[in-house]
């Protein structure tokens, strides 16, 4: 028993993981951390939640996809069709239009969902080939089809294919048509708005705290994405502190904090006590709306965990944007042993493609002045920040239908909590994405490699990663569907659903 007590220490990170992780793994897949002082889900890791401002409630024109339910729903309570049905002529140049568009260079950006190579014809065929699509009820290629037409500015054509669609989606439907839903919701914004008008004029009322919060934990129960990326995280933070006394945690999107309560209790195991721990916690709107208050909230409940534990605790909150950080909102010590961590926030920071002061690289930078012991990353791998439009959209399309897949499996497409998470956890970021340009558009998702080329760019070289940690997520993900699918490659770990990377992390220094 000794000995094996012994081996059990011999790792920070397997002390953390085999501690606080067995017991949930157990539980059929919910993984949540219970304590009198937390809930179970950080609005932080809403990274499928954008941190815009609030949305008022409408006089006209809401952005209500649960009006989608009814077949009464009528495509003229939103966009305008006068003149379409007795304008044939202008109908047949813009089909001609739409024709010439569909044969330009996009074609290698054109991901999982082609459009038809039968559009490559006369206008004649063109015509013929969108009726045709509308006969067969070929929903993804006129979903792909109205793209085209709104990035050609296309508006009578949009305008025929948005009718022909809105009776296909429905937010109780299978994943594509309640995706569906959203995505179209998307382009009726961008087709009738434009600049920063767009996502301030997608008004739905906003969830009181504790309700968007109980959707977040719906989401975070439902999928793993989330716990993947915490797990990871803070496992490559206690393999880099595994023999210090003092630590300083920056976590730059702190939401409700939970991340850190498994490595706070794992913390409290180390052999020979813990080290004093400070955490500076940097907020953002959106985790104030979500947990009804300021950052202090969560400075005191940790502080609580922590003295339950028997840590020596201090907490730093700082109210300031990611891009307005400075060094002196950090409270750095000399000496201080550093982990900094970007859970889901870094596509939020604008770059050099919105704002010439590049706050994306600028972060990066000062961090890396700052010389950390360890910097973790964890980010959806999503290519929409600096793609053409139709790229983008078909990027969100192949991206979000996964997403959606992997949420029908755990949640009943018929329960009005699952409608509530898609609505409030996910739909604004697709409508945000597709709607939006330039300094309104915040959800701004590159891939790793991307990411790699920035931290590496302002100094960093790659942490090694834990295996220790890999075998837990394994684990953790055989208490969800098989079609989950987790892998480590180029010194990351990618978190996916079947053939699609979903969820990419790794650490630096």
């Amino acid at each position: 028993m000794q000995a094996s007590k012994q081996n059990h220490y011999r790792n920070p990170a397997e002390k953390m993981d085999r501690n606080l992780y067995s017991a949930e793994i157990d539980q059929g897949g919910r993984f949540s951390v219970q304590t009198p002082e937390f809930g179970n889900y950080s609005s932080s890791t809403a990274s499928f939640s954008s941190n815009g401002s609030p949305i008022s409630q409408p006089d006209s024109h809401s952005y209500r996809p649960d009006i989608y339910h009814s077949p009464d729903y009528t495509y003229a309570a939103h966009v305008s069709r006068v003149g379409f049905a007795d304008n044939t002529e202008d109908l047949e140049y813009r089909l001609r239009e739409l024709e010439s568009a569909m044969l330009g260079t996009d074609q290698d950006s054109m991901g999982s969902y082609d459009v038809p190579s039968s559009w490559c014809g006369t206008n004649q065929t063109a015509s013929k080939t969108i009726t045709e699509m509308i006969s067969r009820g070929d929903f993804k290629e006129l979903l792909l089809a109205c793209a085209k037409s709104v990035a050609e500015n296309e508006s009578i054509t949009a305008n025929w294919l948005m009718s022909e669609l809105r009776p296909m989606v429905s937010v109780s439907g299978d994943p594509s048509r309640r995706l569906g839903a959203y995505m179209l919701e998307g382009l009726v914004a961008r087709l009738s708005s434009s600049g920063s008008s767009i996502y301030k004029g997608l008004r739905c009322k906003e969830p009181t705290g504790g309700d968007l919060l109980s959707y977040m934990r719906l989401l975070y129960d439902a999928c793993p994405y989330f716990k993947f990326g915490f797990l990871a995280a803070n496992g490559a933070i206690a393999e880099a502190m595994k023999n210090e006394s003092r630590i300083h945690i920056i976590d730059f999107q702190i939401g409700h904090g939970s991340q850190w309560v498994t490595l706070i209790k794992a913390l409290a195991s180390r052999p020979g006590g813990p080290p004093k721990l400070r955490i500076t916690g940097v907020d953002d709107s959106t985790s104030a709306h979500a947990r009804g208050g300021g950052v202090s909230i969560i400075g005191q409940r940790l502080a609580d965990l922590a003295e339950s534990c028997n840590i020596p605790f201090e907490f730093h909150g700082v109210t300031v944007f990611g891009s307005e950080i400075e060094v002196e909102h950090l409270g750095i010590q000399p000496g201080e042993p550093l982990a900094v961590n970007f859970a889901f926030m870094l596509h939020h920071m604008p770059d050099e493609s919105v704002d010439p002061r590049n706050h994306r690289d600028r972060l990066l930078r000062l961090v890396k002045s700052l010389s950390p012991k360890v910097v973790t990353l964890v980010e959806q791998e999503s290519n929409v920040n600096t793609a053409p439009f139709f790229h983008r959209f078909q990027e969100t399309l192949n991206y979000y239908t996964a997403i959606f897949e992997s949420i029908d499996v755990t949640l009943p497409r018929d329960h009005q909590e699952r409608i509530n998470v898609e609505q409030h956890c996910l739909a604004r970021d697709i409508v945000n994405i597709i709607a939006c340009e330039e300094a309104e558009r915040v959800e701004r998702h590159e891939l790793l490699g991307k990411w790699r080329s920035r931290f590496t760019m302002a100094g960093f070289k790659a942490y090694p990663l834990n295996s220790y940690v890999n075998g837990t997520i394994k684990a953790l993900l055989a208490n969800y569907s098989e079609k989950y699918r987790f892998e480590e490659r180029d010194g990351a770990l990618f978190l996916g659903w079947m053939d699609r990377d979903l969820v990419a992390s790794c650490a630096w220094q």
